[in-house]
């Protein structure tokens, strides 16, 4: 499946490759901190997505329904950028790859289970997310913008 994104401030429509519109990101800014919500067609929250500012670093956590968590940080090794995913009763995931200009993928398990590039599209500030496990394609999705949000923030 492959996603594109299409940022109009901090709301936005993701659309399948048929130019389908399957997901809206609502972003609303907080006093403290920054929340999405990624909602279906109907309006429907299927995951919300926060930045927490802590003392080092940030993250940003992402609540999924059923009581399924993740939470997003940046690597403090290595000279690309890399983001760590930990992923509450299941594998953690790396994110990895030219964060800033969307040429990245998303790991689990050493596998490759999403491919994030702006490669596929001209239209500026549009980028695809290629997904290989459907069954994740909401929380990959949240890790998107999630990544796209601490990237924004450190550059």
């Amino acid at each position: 499946m492959r996603e594109k994104m299409i940022a109009v401030g901090d709301d936005y429509w993701i659309e399948n490759d048929s130019g389908d519109k399957v997901f809206k990101v609502n972003g609303k800014a907080l006093r403290v901190r920054d929340t999405w919500k990624l909602e279906d067609t109907s309006g429907n929250t299927v995951a919300e997505i926060q930045e927490k500012k802590l003392s080092i670093r940030d993250k940003i956590e992402i609540e999924l329904p059923g009581g399924r968590s993740a939470s997003v940080k940046k690597a403090l090794v290595g000279i690309r950028d890399r983001f760590h995913v930990e992923v509450n009763n299941g594998p953690d995931m790396k994110v990895h790859g030219n964060i800033v200009d969307h040429e990245y993928e998303i790991e689990r398990d050493g596998h490759k289970i999403a491919e994030i590039s702006k490669k596929w599209f001209r239209v500026r500030d549009t980028y695809g997310v290629e997904i290989f496990d459907t069954k994740e394609t909401v929380l990959i999705l949240s890790i998107t913008v999630a990544v796209d949000s601490l990237a924004h923030d450190l550059g």
